[in-house]
């Protein structure tokens, strides 16, 4: 299984709506083991990570405030991908591994910034 990367607004009532994504787009964040073995990890949690580390415990709901944090998080693991990568367990290369870290931390990136346009949040479930 995989992490998904959605992006929601909040109906006027609370409710949380889902944006429709085209069937080509891919939206993994990770696999599911990923929680904790690259999201939780301490090697993440070390660099003062704390919205991603939130999957080794729940889904992590993003409200439309916050996703300028999301957006300088993913930053900040962007800036040290390669100490992440090989501080965290892997079942590949290394290079396999930081390129897969790469690539989640680009939908996610991408997906916060649809968000900021339309004013809603992202979650990763």
């Amino acid at each position: 299984m995989s992490l998904l990367v959605e992006v929601f607004v909040r109906e006027p009532n609370g409710k949380l709506r889902l944006l429709e994504v085209p069937a080509d787009v891919y939206q993994s964040g990770g696999f599911e083991s990923w929680r904790t073995t690259v999201w939780g990890s301490e090697a993440v949690r070390a660099l003062g990570a704390r919205l991603l580390p939130v999957l080794a415990d729940a889904d992590l709901h993003v409200e439309a405030g916050e996703v300028p944090a999301l957006l300088r998080e993913v930053a900040l693991l962007r800036t040290h991908l390669d100490a992440i990568a090989a501080g965290t367990e892997r079942p590949r290369t290394l290079a396999e591994h930081r390129a897969g870290i790469e690539d989640r931390l680009r939908i996610i990136e991408e997906s916060a910034h649809k968000a900021l346009e339309i004013g809603g949040g992202v979650l990763i479930w």
